[in-house]
């Protein structure tokens, strides 16, 4: 077991180690809203992640819907790039900039079993989609190299849905304050639109269109140590 995995393991216990010696108990519904979010333990150490902003409701004891919004594409890519080349003489006169934004959003329940006074295991099921865009900008290059008076604009959208069944634990620390862990199966699917590509050269401009295409993905929501922490109010 590395370092950072360890520490993992550590702090896990020293939040059950807390729920179980507080005096906490789970919120009721005189206080039905909460809002989380989470600690991830990357291979890098201890990171806080905000991705999206989640809320809850409980309509009753049992049952609560969520909501999330947020951005990125949930994938890791980064929002922008820049790339220079050179020209014969090494000076920096060619760029390839990169700009992407991606929005993500979800909807869903949660069952929520008896459990303890301090701990509420609870079954999920959840919507996503969003969508975002692509803008790649050349200057005086092809995207790869340094080409005088030759520029671009490389444009395309995409969108996304999935779905999201798996099952989780809120830890009541101090009242109201909870820590959770969520384990899910999920699915997404994402679709991008054509590739327009306007290429300007000697005042002439040219465009191009490519067919966009399409990738899904399934796994589980394990894919680092999270633990979320979440204000009930």
């Amino acid at each position: 077991i590395n370092f950072f995995m360890k520490k993992s393991i550590f702090m896990v216990a020293l939040l059950l180690g807390a729920a179980t010696t507080s005096f906490a108990q789970k919120a009721n519904l005189d206080n039905p809203f909460s809002l989380e979010g989470a600690m991830n333990f990357a291979g890098g150490g201890v990171t806080w992640e905000a991705p999206n902003v989640r809320a809850r409701y409980f309509v009753n004891d049992n049952i609560a819907v969520r909501a999330s919004i947020g951005l990125g594409d949930g994938l890791g890519t980064p929002r922008s790039e820049s790339y220079n080349f050179s020209d014969s003489s090494g000076n920096m006169a060619g760029t390839r900039d990169i700009a992407r934004m991606a929005w993500n959003a979800s909807i869903g329940a949660e069952y929520h079993l008896e459990g303890t006074e301090r701990m509420s295991p609870y079954f999920g099921l959840g919507i996503n989609f969003g969508g975002g865009s692509y803008n790649e900008t050349w200057g005086d290059s092809d995207g790869t190299a340094y080409v005088q008076g030759l520029d671009a604009d490389v444009n395309y959208s995409q969108s996304m849905f999935g779905l999201q069944l798996g099952a989780g634990l809120d830890i009541y620390l101090i009242d109201n304050l909870y820590c959770g862990f969520e384990l899910g199966l999920g699915f997404s699917s994402y679709t991008y639109g054509d590739i327009t590509t306007d290429v300007t050269m000697g005042g002439n401009t040219t465009t191009t269109v490519d067919y966009g295409g399409s990738e899904t993905y399934i796994g589980t929501g394990a894919g680092n140590a999270s633990v979320r922490f979440g204000w009930r109010f």
